[in-house]
């Protein structure tokens, strides 16, 4: 079976995890003791445990929130706050750029740097509790490769498992609990009862005596008073907010919005292909939103067509009472006599006419449901075909599976042996697949390439459900459990129907189309809706694929693109964020960038070729004295502050009434802990740096500052293995060294490999390359390709394919472009060149900048190349 890989050196992901990290600097490697012999039960041996024990005080957290918040651009000075309103703390990522992923490797590295061992991760929902736990079961191996087997325990609570609780708060290794907050917070659920099983204690108590670290799940969904109360029960140490909508940003240390996800190519682009009537106004169309009531009447909101001044017809949205005429409000509308409301239904939400014309929200008449529905389907499988013929042009060992997931609001409409989306997908599946251009394909028969994942009633039959019922469960559990089949390509399912399991908790990475069929106007969330499809590919390696060309989400709307991007902003709008429609692309707008049939007798392109062809290896060298020199220089600079005891008292009161908490003391003092003890400081910078002990044990006795050290070993630890590693880094990109390899090129034949598709808003005509058009990824770029266009010294240029990577010591670069200079008419001159919206290095970051300075140096190692950085083509001049 296909196993996703995991990249440990995602840079957006590494600063979320040191947001986390960095908020506890100066807190040492340490544990507390405690006592968890139950009542009547005098301390025995074996009645211990650990607890978690956080040695900082609310000054010292502050400082390194405040410092955490300007690294990362959340706030300015004027805008600190003075004082910490809680132990809450706010991660925000956009869905699909690997949320759980990072707060599981968090969990692990806040062990390793302060022992913190107690943690449970709790979620709002069983499709998220599924969620959570396929992902640590995908990431265990991966996570034992990365942290050197270091050793954790991880389980669902089971209320008919409450001993788990007891070695929850015993044991001294790693614990990782999954719970459901539904599990909780109420006082008649088994963990807040007496248990004789368990000393006659409340089950809960053995949590909160370990003062676990919290990690909310899509915390928004637990904001209600009922469930504040019921986490503050669990007398966590503090709590850690992972979302991408959070509703509170409580302290907020780290911000992937969708903005950035999307310019840092994190995420699918996405595309709409929109199934709606237009110009159609011979029927008398009515649309019922909603309701509303006051104390002295009852109104409803439909959409109708209303006759305007000069003939035209435009569609609005209106409010009407009981009586109104739809001829009068239509202004006249001769297709609307005898439609005159005659009741209305604010709590069943239904609206009658006096033409016995019946509506319920959410419903339209005057519109064919079943022809829109099947023209989506056919749209839908159209779209997932020419995905189909898109992948198999890519590389073998580098193709993808891919899936399309339909939402259907009634499982009858699938399921039963009648049903009209199974016969309609039957159909149009069978008569398009057999459509010469689709021949190549081979795609299987109808029967294989079909999922389904719907809850069942205790007939085994398949049955609508709200999606967070008991009889979810299997279908979660069937969904998760199948999660990496689907990517393989040996499995036929292409295709997979689902009714609400599939609105939240779950996702796969190569769904490339989603189609919502519903007989009323859907009211699930664009963004529920398209979060489901917009995580990164697989391919059938299982190494995630990073070509923007590919990577596309179609969703198959019936409503107008205006709308749909319309919604979309509006909800990202609510969560807080600011989200140009212009980010989201009109798949009816999408046109081919053809490569010219005599590409390959462009001489200028062949001769610029035949310069920048070669692949090249690199090797790093440094003087170690000067790195030992240096470091000790920046080492010596450490100046720490001895830690602080926290001292926290609440208490918890447990009643018929609900639950409730309350603080009773706080305090701080300043002290060395008994248990400090000093880790193995040359181990610890070692692990960071992959420096020798020799060099490590070098630096640390040149330093000669062991009183910062005794101080605060921890927070030692961490200056000077940054200090380090920053010297290091610098170091080597300033010796590093390429050379060509013997052989190697990047093959010419692979731009016929390539088919070339973009929108409109991103395309500009190209006279003075191998291709029609050049696809531009920002306003820099666009100028700087029109720029090159109108220049008559400008032979050539190429906007680079993704695939021409240089390797460095931090990953792999791509520049940007390659120019070919007319030099007086006479000789010519070759570029590659980088587009940057400023050439200062303080405007840059550092690992931009070194990378470039990488790339340089590539490029040095072959004849007759020039490389610049440029905010503009005039730039080429100087």
């Amino acid at each position: 079976m296909l196993k996703i890989q995991f990249d440990p050196s995602q840079q957006y992901q590494r600063d979320a995890i040191d947001a986390v990290i960095e908020l506890f600097k100066g807190q040492p490697h340490s544990q507390e003791m405690i006592d968890i012999s139950t009542k009547g039960q005098q301390s025995l041996e074996g009645s211990t445990g650990t607890a978690n024990q956080l040695l900082l005080s609310d000054e010292a957290i502050l400082e390194n929130l405040h410092y955490i918040q300007k690294k990362n651009k959340l706030s300015t000075t004027a805008e600190e706050i003075s004082e910490l309103t809680g132990f809450d703390f706010s991660i925000e990522m956009e869905t699909g750029t690997g949320k759980t992923y990072v707060y599981l490797r968090t969990i692990l590295e806040l062990y390793l740097n302060y022992g913190f061992s107690k943690f449970i991760i709790v979620v709002p929902s069983v499709a998220i509790r599924e969620g959570v736990l396929k992902s640590i079961d995908l990431m265990r191996e991966h996570f034992k490769t990365l942290y050197d087997n270091l050793p954790f325990e991880s389980y669902i609570y089971d209320s008919k498992k409450l001993t788990r609780l007891r070695q929850f708060a015993r044991s001294n290794e790693l614990q990782i609990m999954v719970m459901n907050i539904d599990a909780f917070n109420k006082t008649s659920n088994v963990i807040n009862r007496p248990n004789e099983d368990m000393g006659g204690e409340e089950p809960i108590t053995f949590i909160r005596k370990t003062h676990p670290i919290l990690i909310l799940d899509e915390p928004q969904n637990m904001e209600n008073e009922k469930s504040k109360v019921a986490l503050a029960n669990l007398n966590p140490l503090l709590k850690l907010r992972y979302s991408a909508t959070h509703r509170n940003p409580y302290h907020l240390l780290y911000n992937l919005n969708p903005a950035k996800a999307y310019q840092l190519k994190l995420v699918k682009r996405i595309g709409v292909t929109s199934i709606v009537t237009e110009d159609d106004f011979n029927q008398p169309y009515i649309e019922f939103h909603d309701t509303k009531a006051t104390k002295r009447t009852v109104s409803a909101q439909l959409t109708i067509d209303e006759l305007q001044s000069d003939g035209s017809v435009k569609r609005k949205k209106k409010w009407l009472r009981s009586g109104d005429d739809l001829y009068d409000k239509s202004n006249g509308r001769h297709l609307y006599q005898g439609y005159i409301i005659d009741q209305i239904h604010h709590g069943e939400k239904w609206i009658r006419f006096s033409n016995n014309v019946n509506l319920e929200k959410g419903f339209s008449h005057g519109v064919d449901r079943d022809l829109m529905m099947r023209v989506q389907l056919e749209e839908m499988i159209r779209a997932h075909f020419e995905k189909e013929l898109e992948v198999k042009r890519m590389p073998i060992g580098k193709r993808l599976k891919v899936l399309s997931l339909i939402f259907i609001d009634k499982v009858a409409n699938y399921a039963d042996e009648d049903g009209k989306i199974h016969l309609w997908f039957n159909e149009l599946y069978e008569s398009i697949r057999k459509e010469e251009r689709y021949q190549s394909l081979s795609l299987p028969s109808v029967e294989g390439v079909q999922g389904s994942y719907f809850s069942q009633d205790n007939k085994n039959k398949p049955k609508d459900t709200s999606g967070k019922t008991k009889q979810d469960d299997e279908s979660y559990n069937k969904i998760m459990r199948d999660k990496e089949q689907l990517l393989s390509l040996e499995e036929p399912i292409r295709f997979i129907f689902s009714h609400s399991a599939l609105r939240e908790g779950w996702d796969n990475p190569n769904v490339f189309q989603i189609c919502t069929l519903n007989e009323t106007f859907s009211e699930v969330k664009k963004r529920q809706e398209i979060g489901r499809g917009l995580r990164l590919p697989v391919d059938e390696s299982g190494e995630r694929c990073t070509d923007m060309k590919v990577n596309r989400l179609t969703v198959v709307a019936n409503e107008h693109y205006d709308d749909f991007a319309e919604a979309l902003q509006t909800e990202m709008t609510e969560d807080g964020y600011e989200f140009s429609k212009s980010q989201i692309d009109n798949n009816r707008e999408r046109k081919p960038i053809k490569l010219l049939s005599k590409w390959r007798e462009n001489t200028d392109f062949i001769e610029l070729w035949d310069r920048i062809k070669h692949q090249t290896k690199y090797s790093v060298s440094f003087d170690t004295n000067k790195l030992i020199r240096q470091s000790v220089q920046r080492l010596q600079q450490i100046r720490l502050q001895p830690p602080k005891i926290k001292v926290r008292n609440v208490d918890i009161n447990v009643s018929k009434e609900g639950i409730s908490g309350e603080a009773l003391l706080e305090s701080t003092r300043s002290s060395k802990p008994l248990s400090l003890s000093i880790p193995n400081i040359v181990e610890a910078i070692q692990r960071t740096t992959q420096l020798k002990r020799s060099t490590v044990i070098d630096i640390l006795q040149q330093a000669d500052n062991y009183d910062q050290l005794l101080l605060n070993p921890q927070r030692y630890i961490e200056e000077a293995s940054n200090h380090i590693q920053s010297e290091m880094t610098q170091m080597m990109v300033d010796g590093i060294k390429y050379e060509k390899i013997a052989d190697g090129y990047y093959e010419m034949h692979r731009f016929e490999m390539d088919e070339l598709n973009s929108y409109v808003s991103r395309m500009v005509s190209s006279s003075k390359s191998i291709y029609t058009a050049t696809e531009v990824d920002s306003t820099v770029e666009r100028s700087f390709a029109e720029q090159l266009e109108r220049m008559d010294d400008i032979n050539f240029y190429l906007k680079l394919p993704s695939w021409f990577t240089i390797k460095t010591p931090l990953g792999k670069y791509n520049p940007d472009w390659a120019i070919v200079k007319e030099e007086q008419g006479q000789s010519k001159l070759y570029f590659v060149a980088e587009t940057k919206g400023s050439t200062d290095e303080e405007d840059l970051r550092g690992k931009e900048i070194q990378k470039i300075e990488c790339g340089k140096a590539h490029f040095e190692t072959l004849s007759d190349v020039s490389y610049k950085i440029v905010t503009d083509a005039e730039a080429l001049y100087l």
